[in-house]
């Protein structure tokens, strides 16, 4: 008879401590150090490099069973790009989202041309599985050159304007980029960013759009999710 590894087997902490450091430190602009802190409050002593060591072994776990589980994405889809500087060099963190502010996936590259493009968009449809209806794009001409290769037949938007979900999306981004003091390399962003996306963006519920009874709905769904995704309830 097979049964599934205990992933928590051998650590010092119970899974409810991990699944809480990991959770404070990617839903919230927090450093690993304030999550050290606000754990050192209810009585838990745990060092800021271990709750780096449990963000990078869970995190991405926890991030993939939420993509698992979560509904199919929208078929309009905004992409954008975004300079990031590590360590003096220029790299571009590329973005998709649906018509519903759902972040999708990011990459981080050292280019933007057509290659890069055409990279981004083929790891796209690689993790949803299907071509979206439209997709919105800035006027950058590498997004026109790869669609008409990669998805021929997809409606293709251009403007200036009409990408702004996409480059609202950057903002966490941007906030915790200031709280970690830059990235400290390319394979560094992309291993935090693509962590940190699904779980963020699992619990940011657009509150403005929603009535109270609908808000308190959303958010009891947000958190048996991520107990399903995790394996355990956040503590109180």
């Amino acid at each position: 008879m097979s049964t599934t590894p205990n992933p928590y087997r051998g650590f010092r902490y119970p899974a409810e401590i991990i699944n809480q450091a990991v959770w404070l430190y990617h839903c919230f602009s927090l450093s690993l150090r304030d999550v050290k802190l606000i754990l050192a409050a209810r009585g838990i002593v745990v060092s800021y490099e271990t709750i780096r060591a449990w963000s990078l072994r869970f995190g991405r776990t926890y991030a993939k069973a939420l993509k698992q589980r979560r509904p199919q994405p929208g078929d309009k889809w905004f992409l954008d790009e975004v300079f990031v500087r590590i360590r003096g060099k220029l790299h571009y963190l590329w973005r998709a989202v649906d018509q519903h502010g759902n972040v999708l996936d990011v990459l981080v590259q050292s280019r933007r041309n057509t290659k890069a493009a055409k990279r981004f968009f083929r790891k796209l449809l690689k993790g949803l599985c299907y071509a979206p209806r439209v997709i919105v794009t800035d006027k950058l001409g590498s997004y026109g050159a790869a669609k008409r290769e990669i998805l021929p037949g997809v409606e293709h938007r251009q403007s200036r304007y009409l990408n702004n979900r996409c480059e609202v999306s950057h903002q966490p981004t941007r906030r915790r980029e200031r709280h970690m003091r830059r990235f400290k390399s390319a394979r560094h962003a992309q291993q935090f960013l693509a962590t940190h996306s699904p779980i963020h963006n699992h619990f940011q519920l657009r509150r403005y759009h929603l009535s109270a009874s609908e808000y308190r709905a959303a958010r009891d769904r947000a958190f048996a999710t991520w107990h399903d995704a995790t394996g355990t309830a956040l503590v109180g």
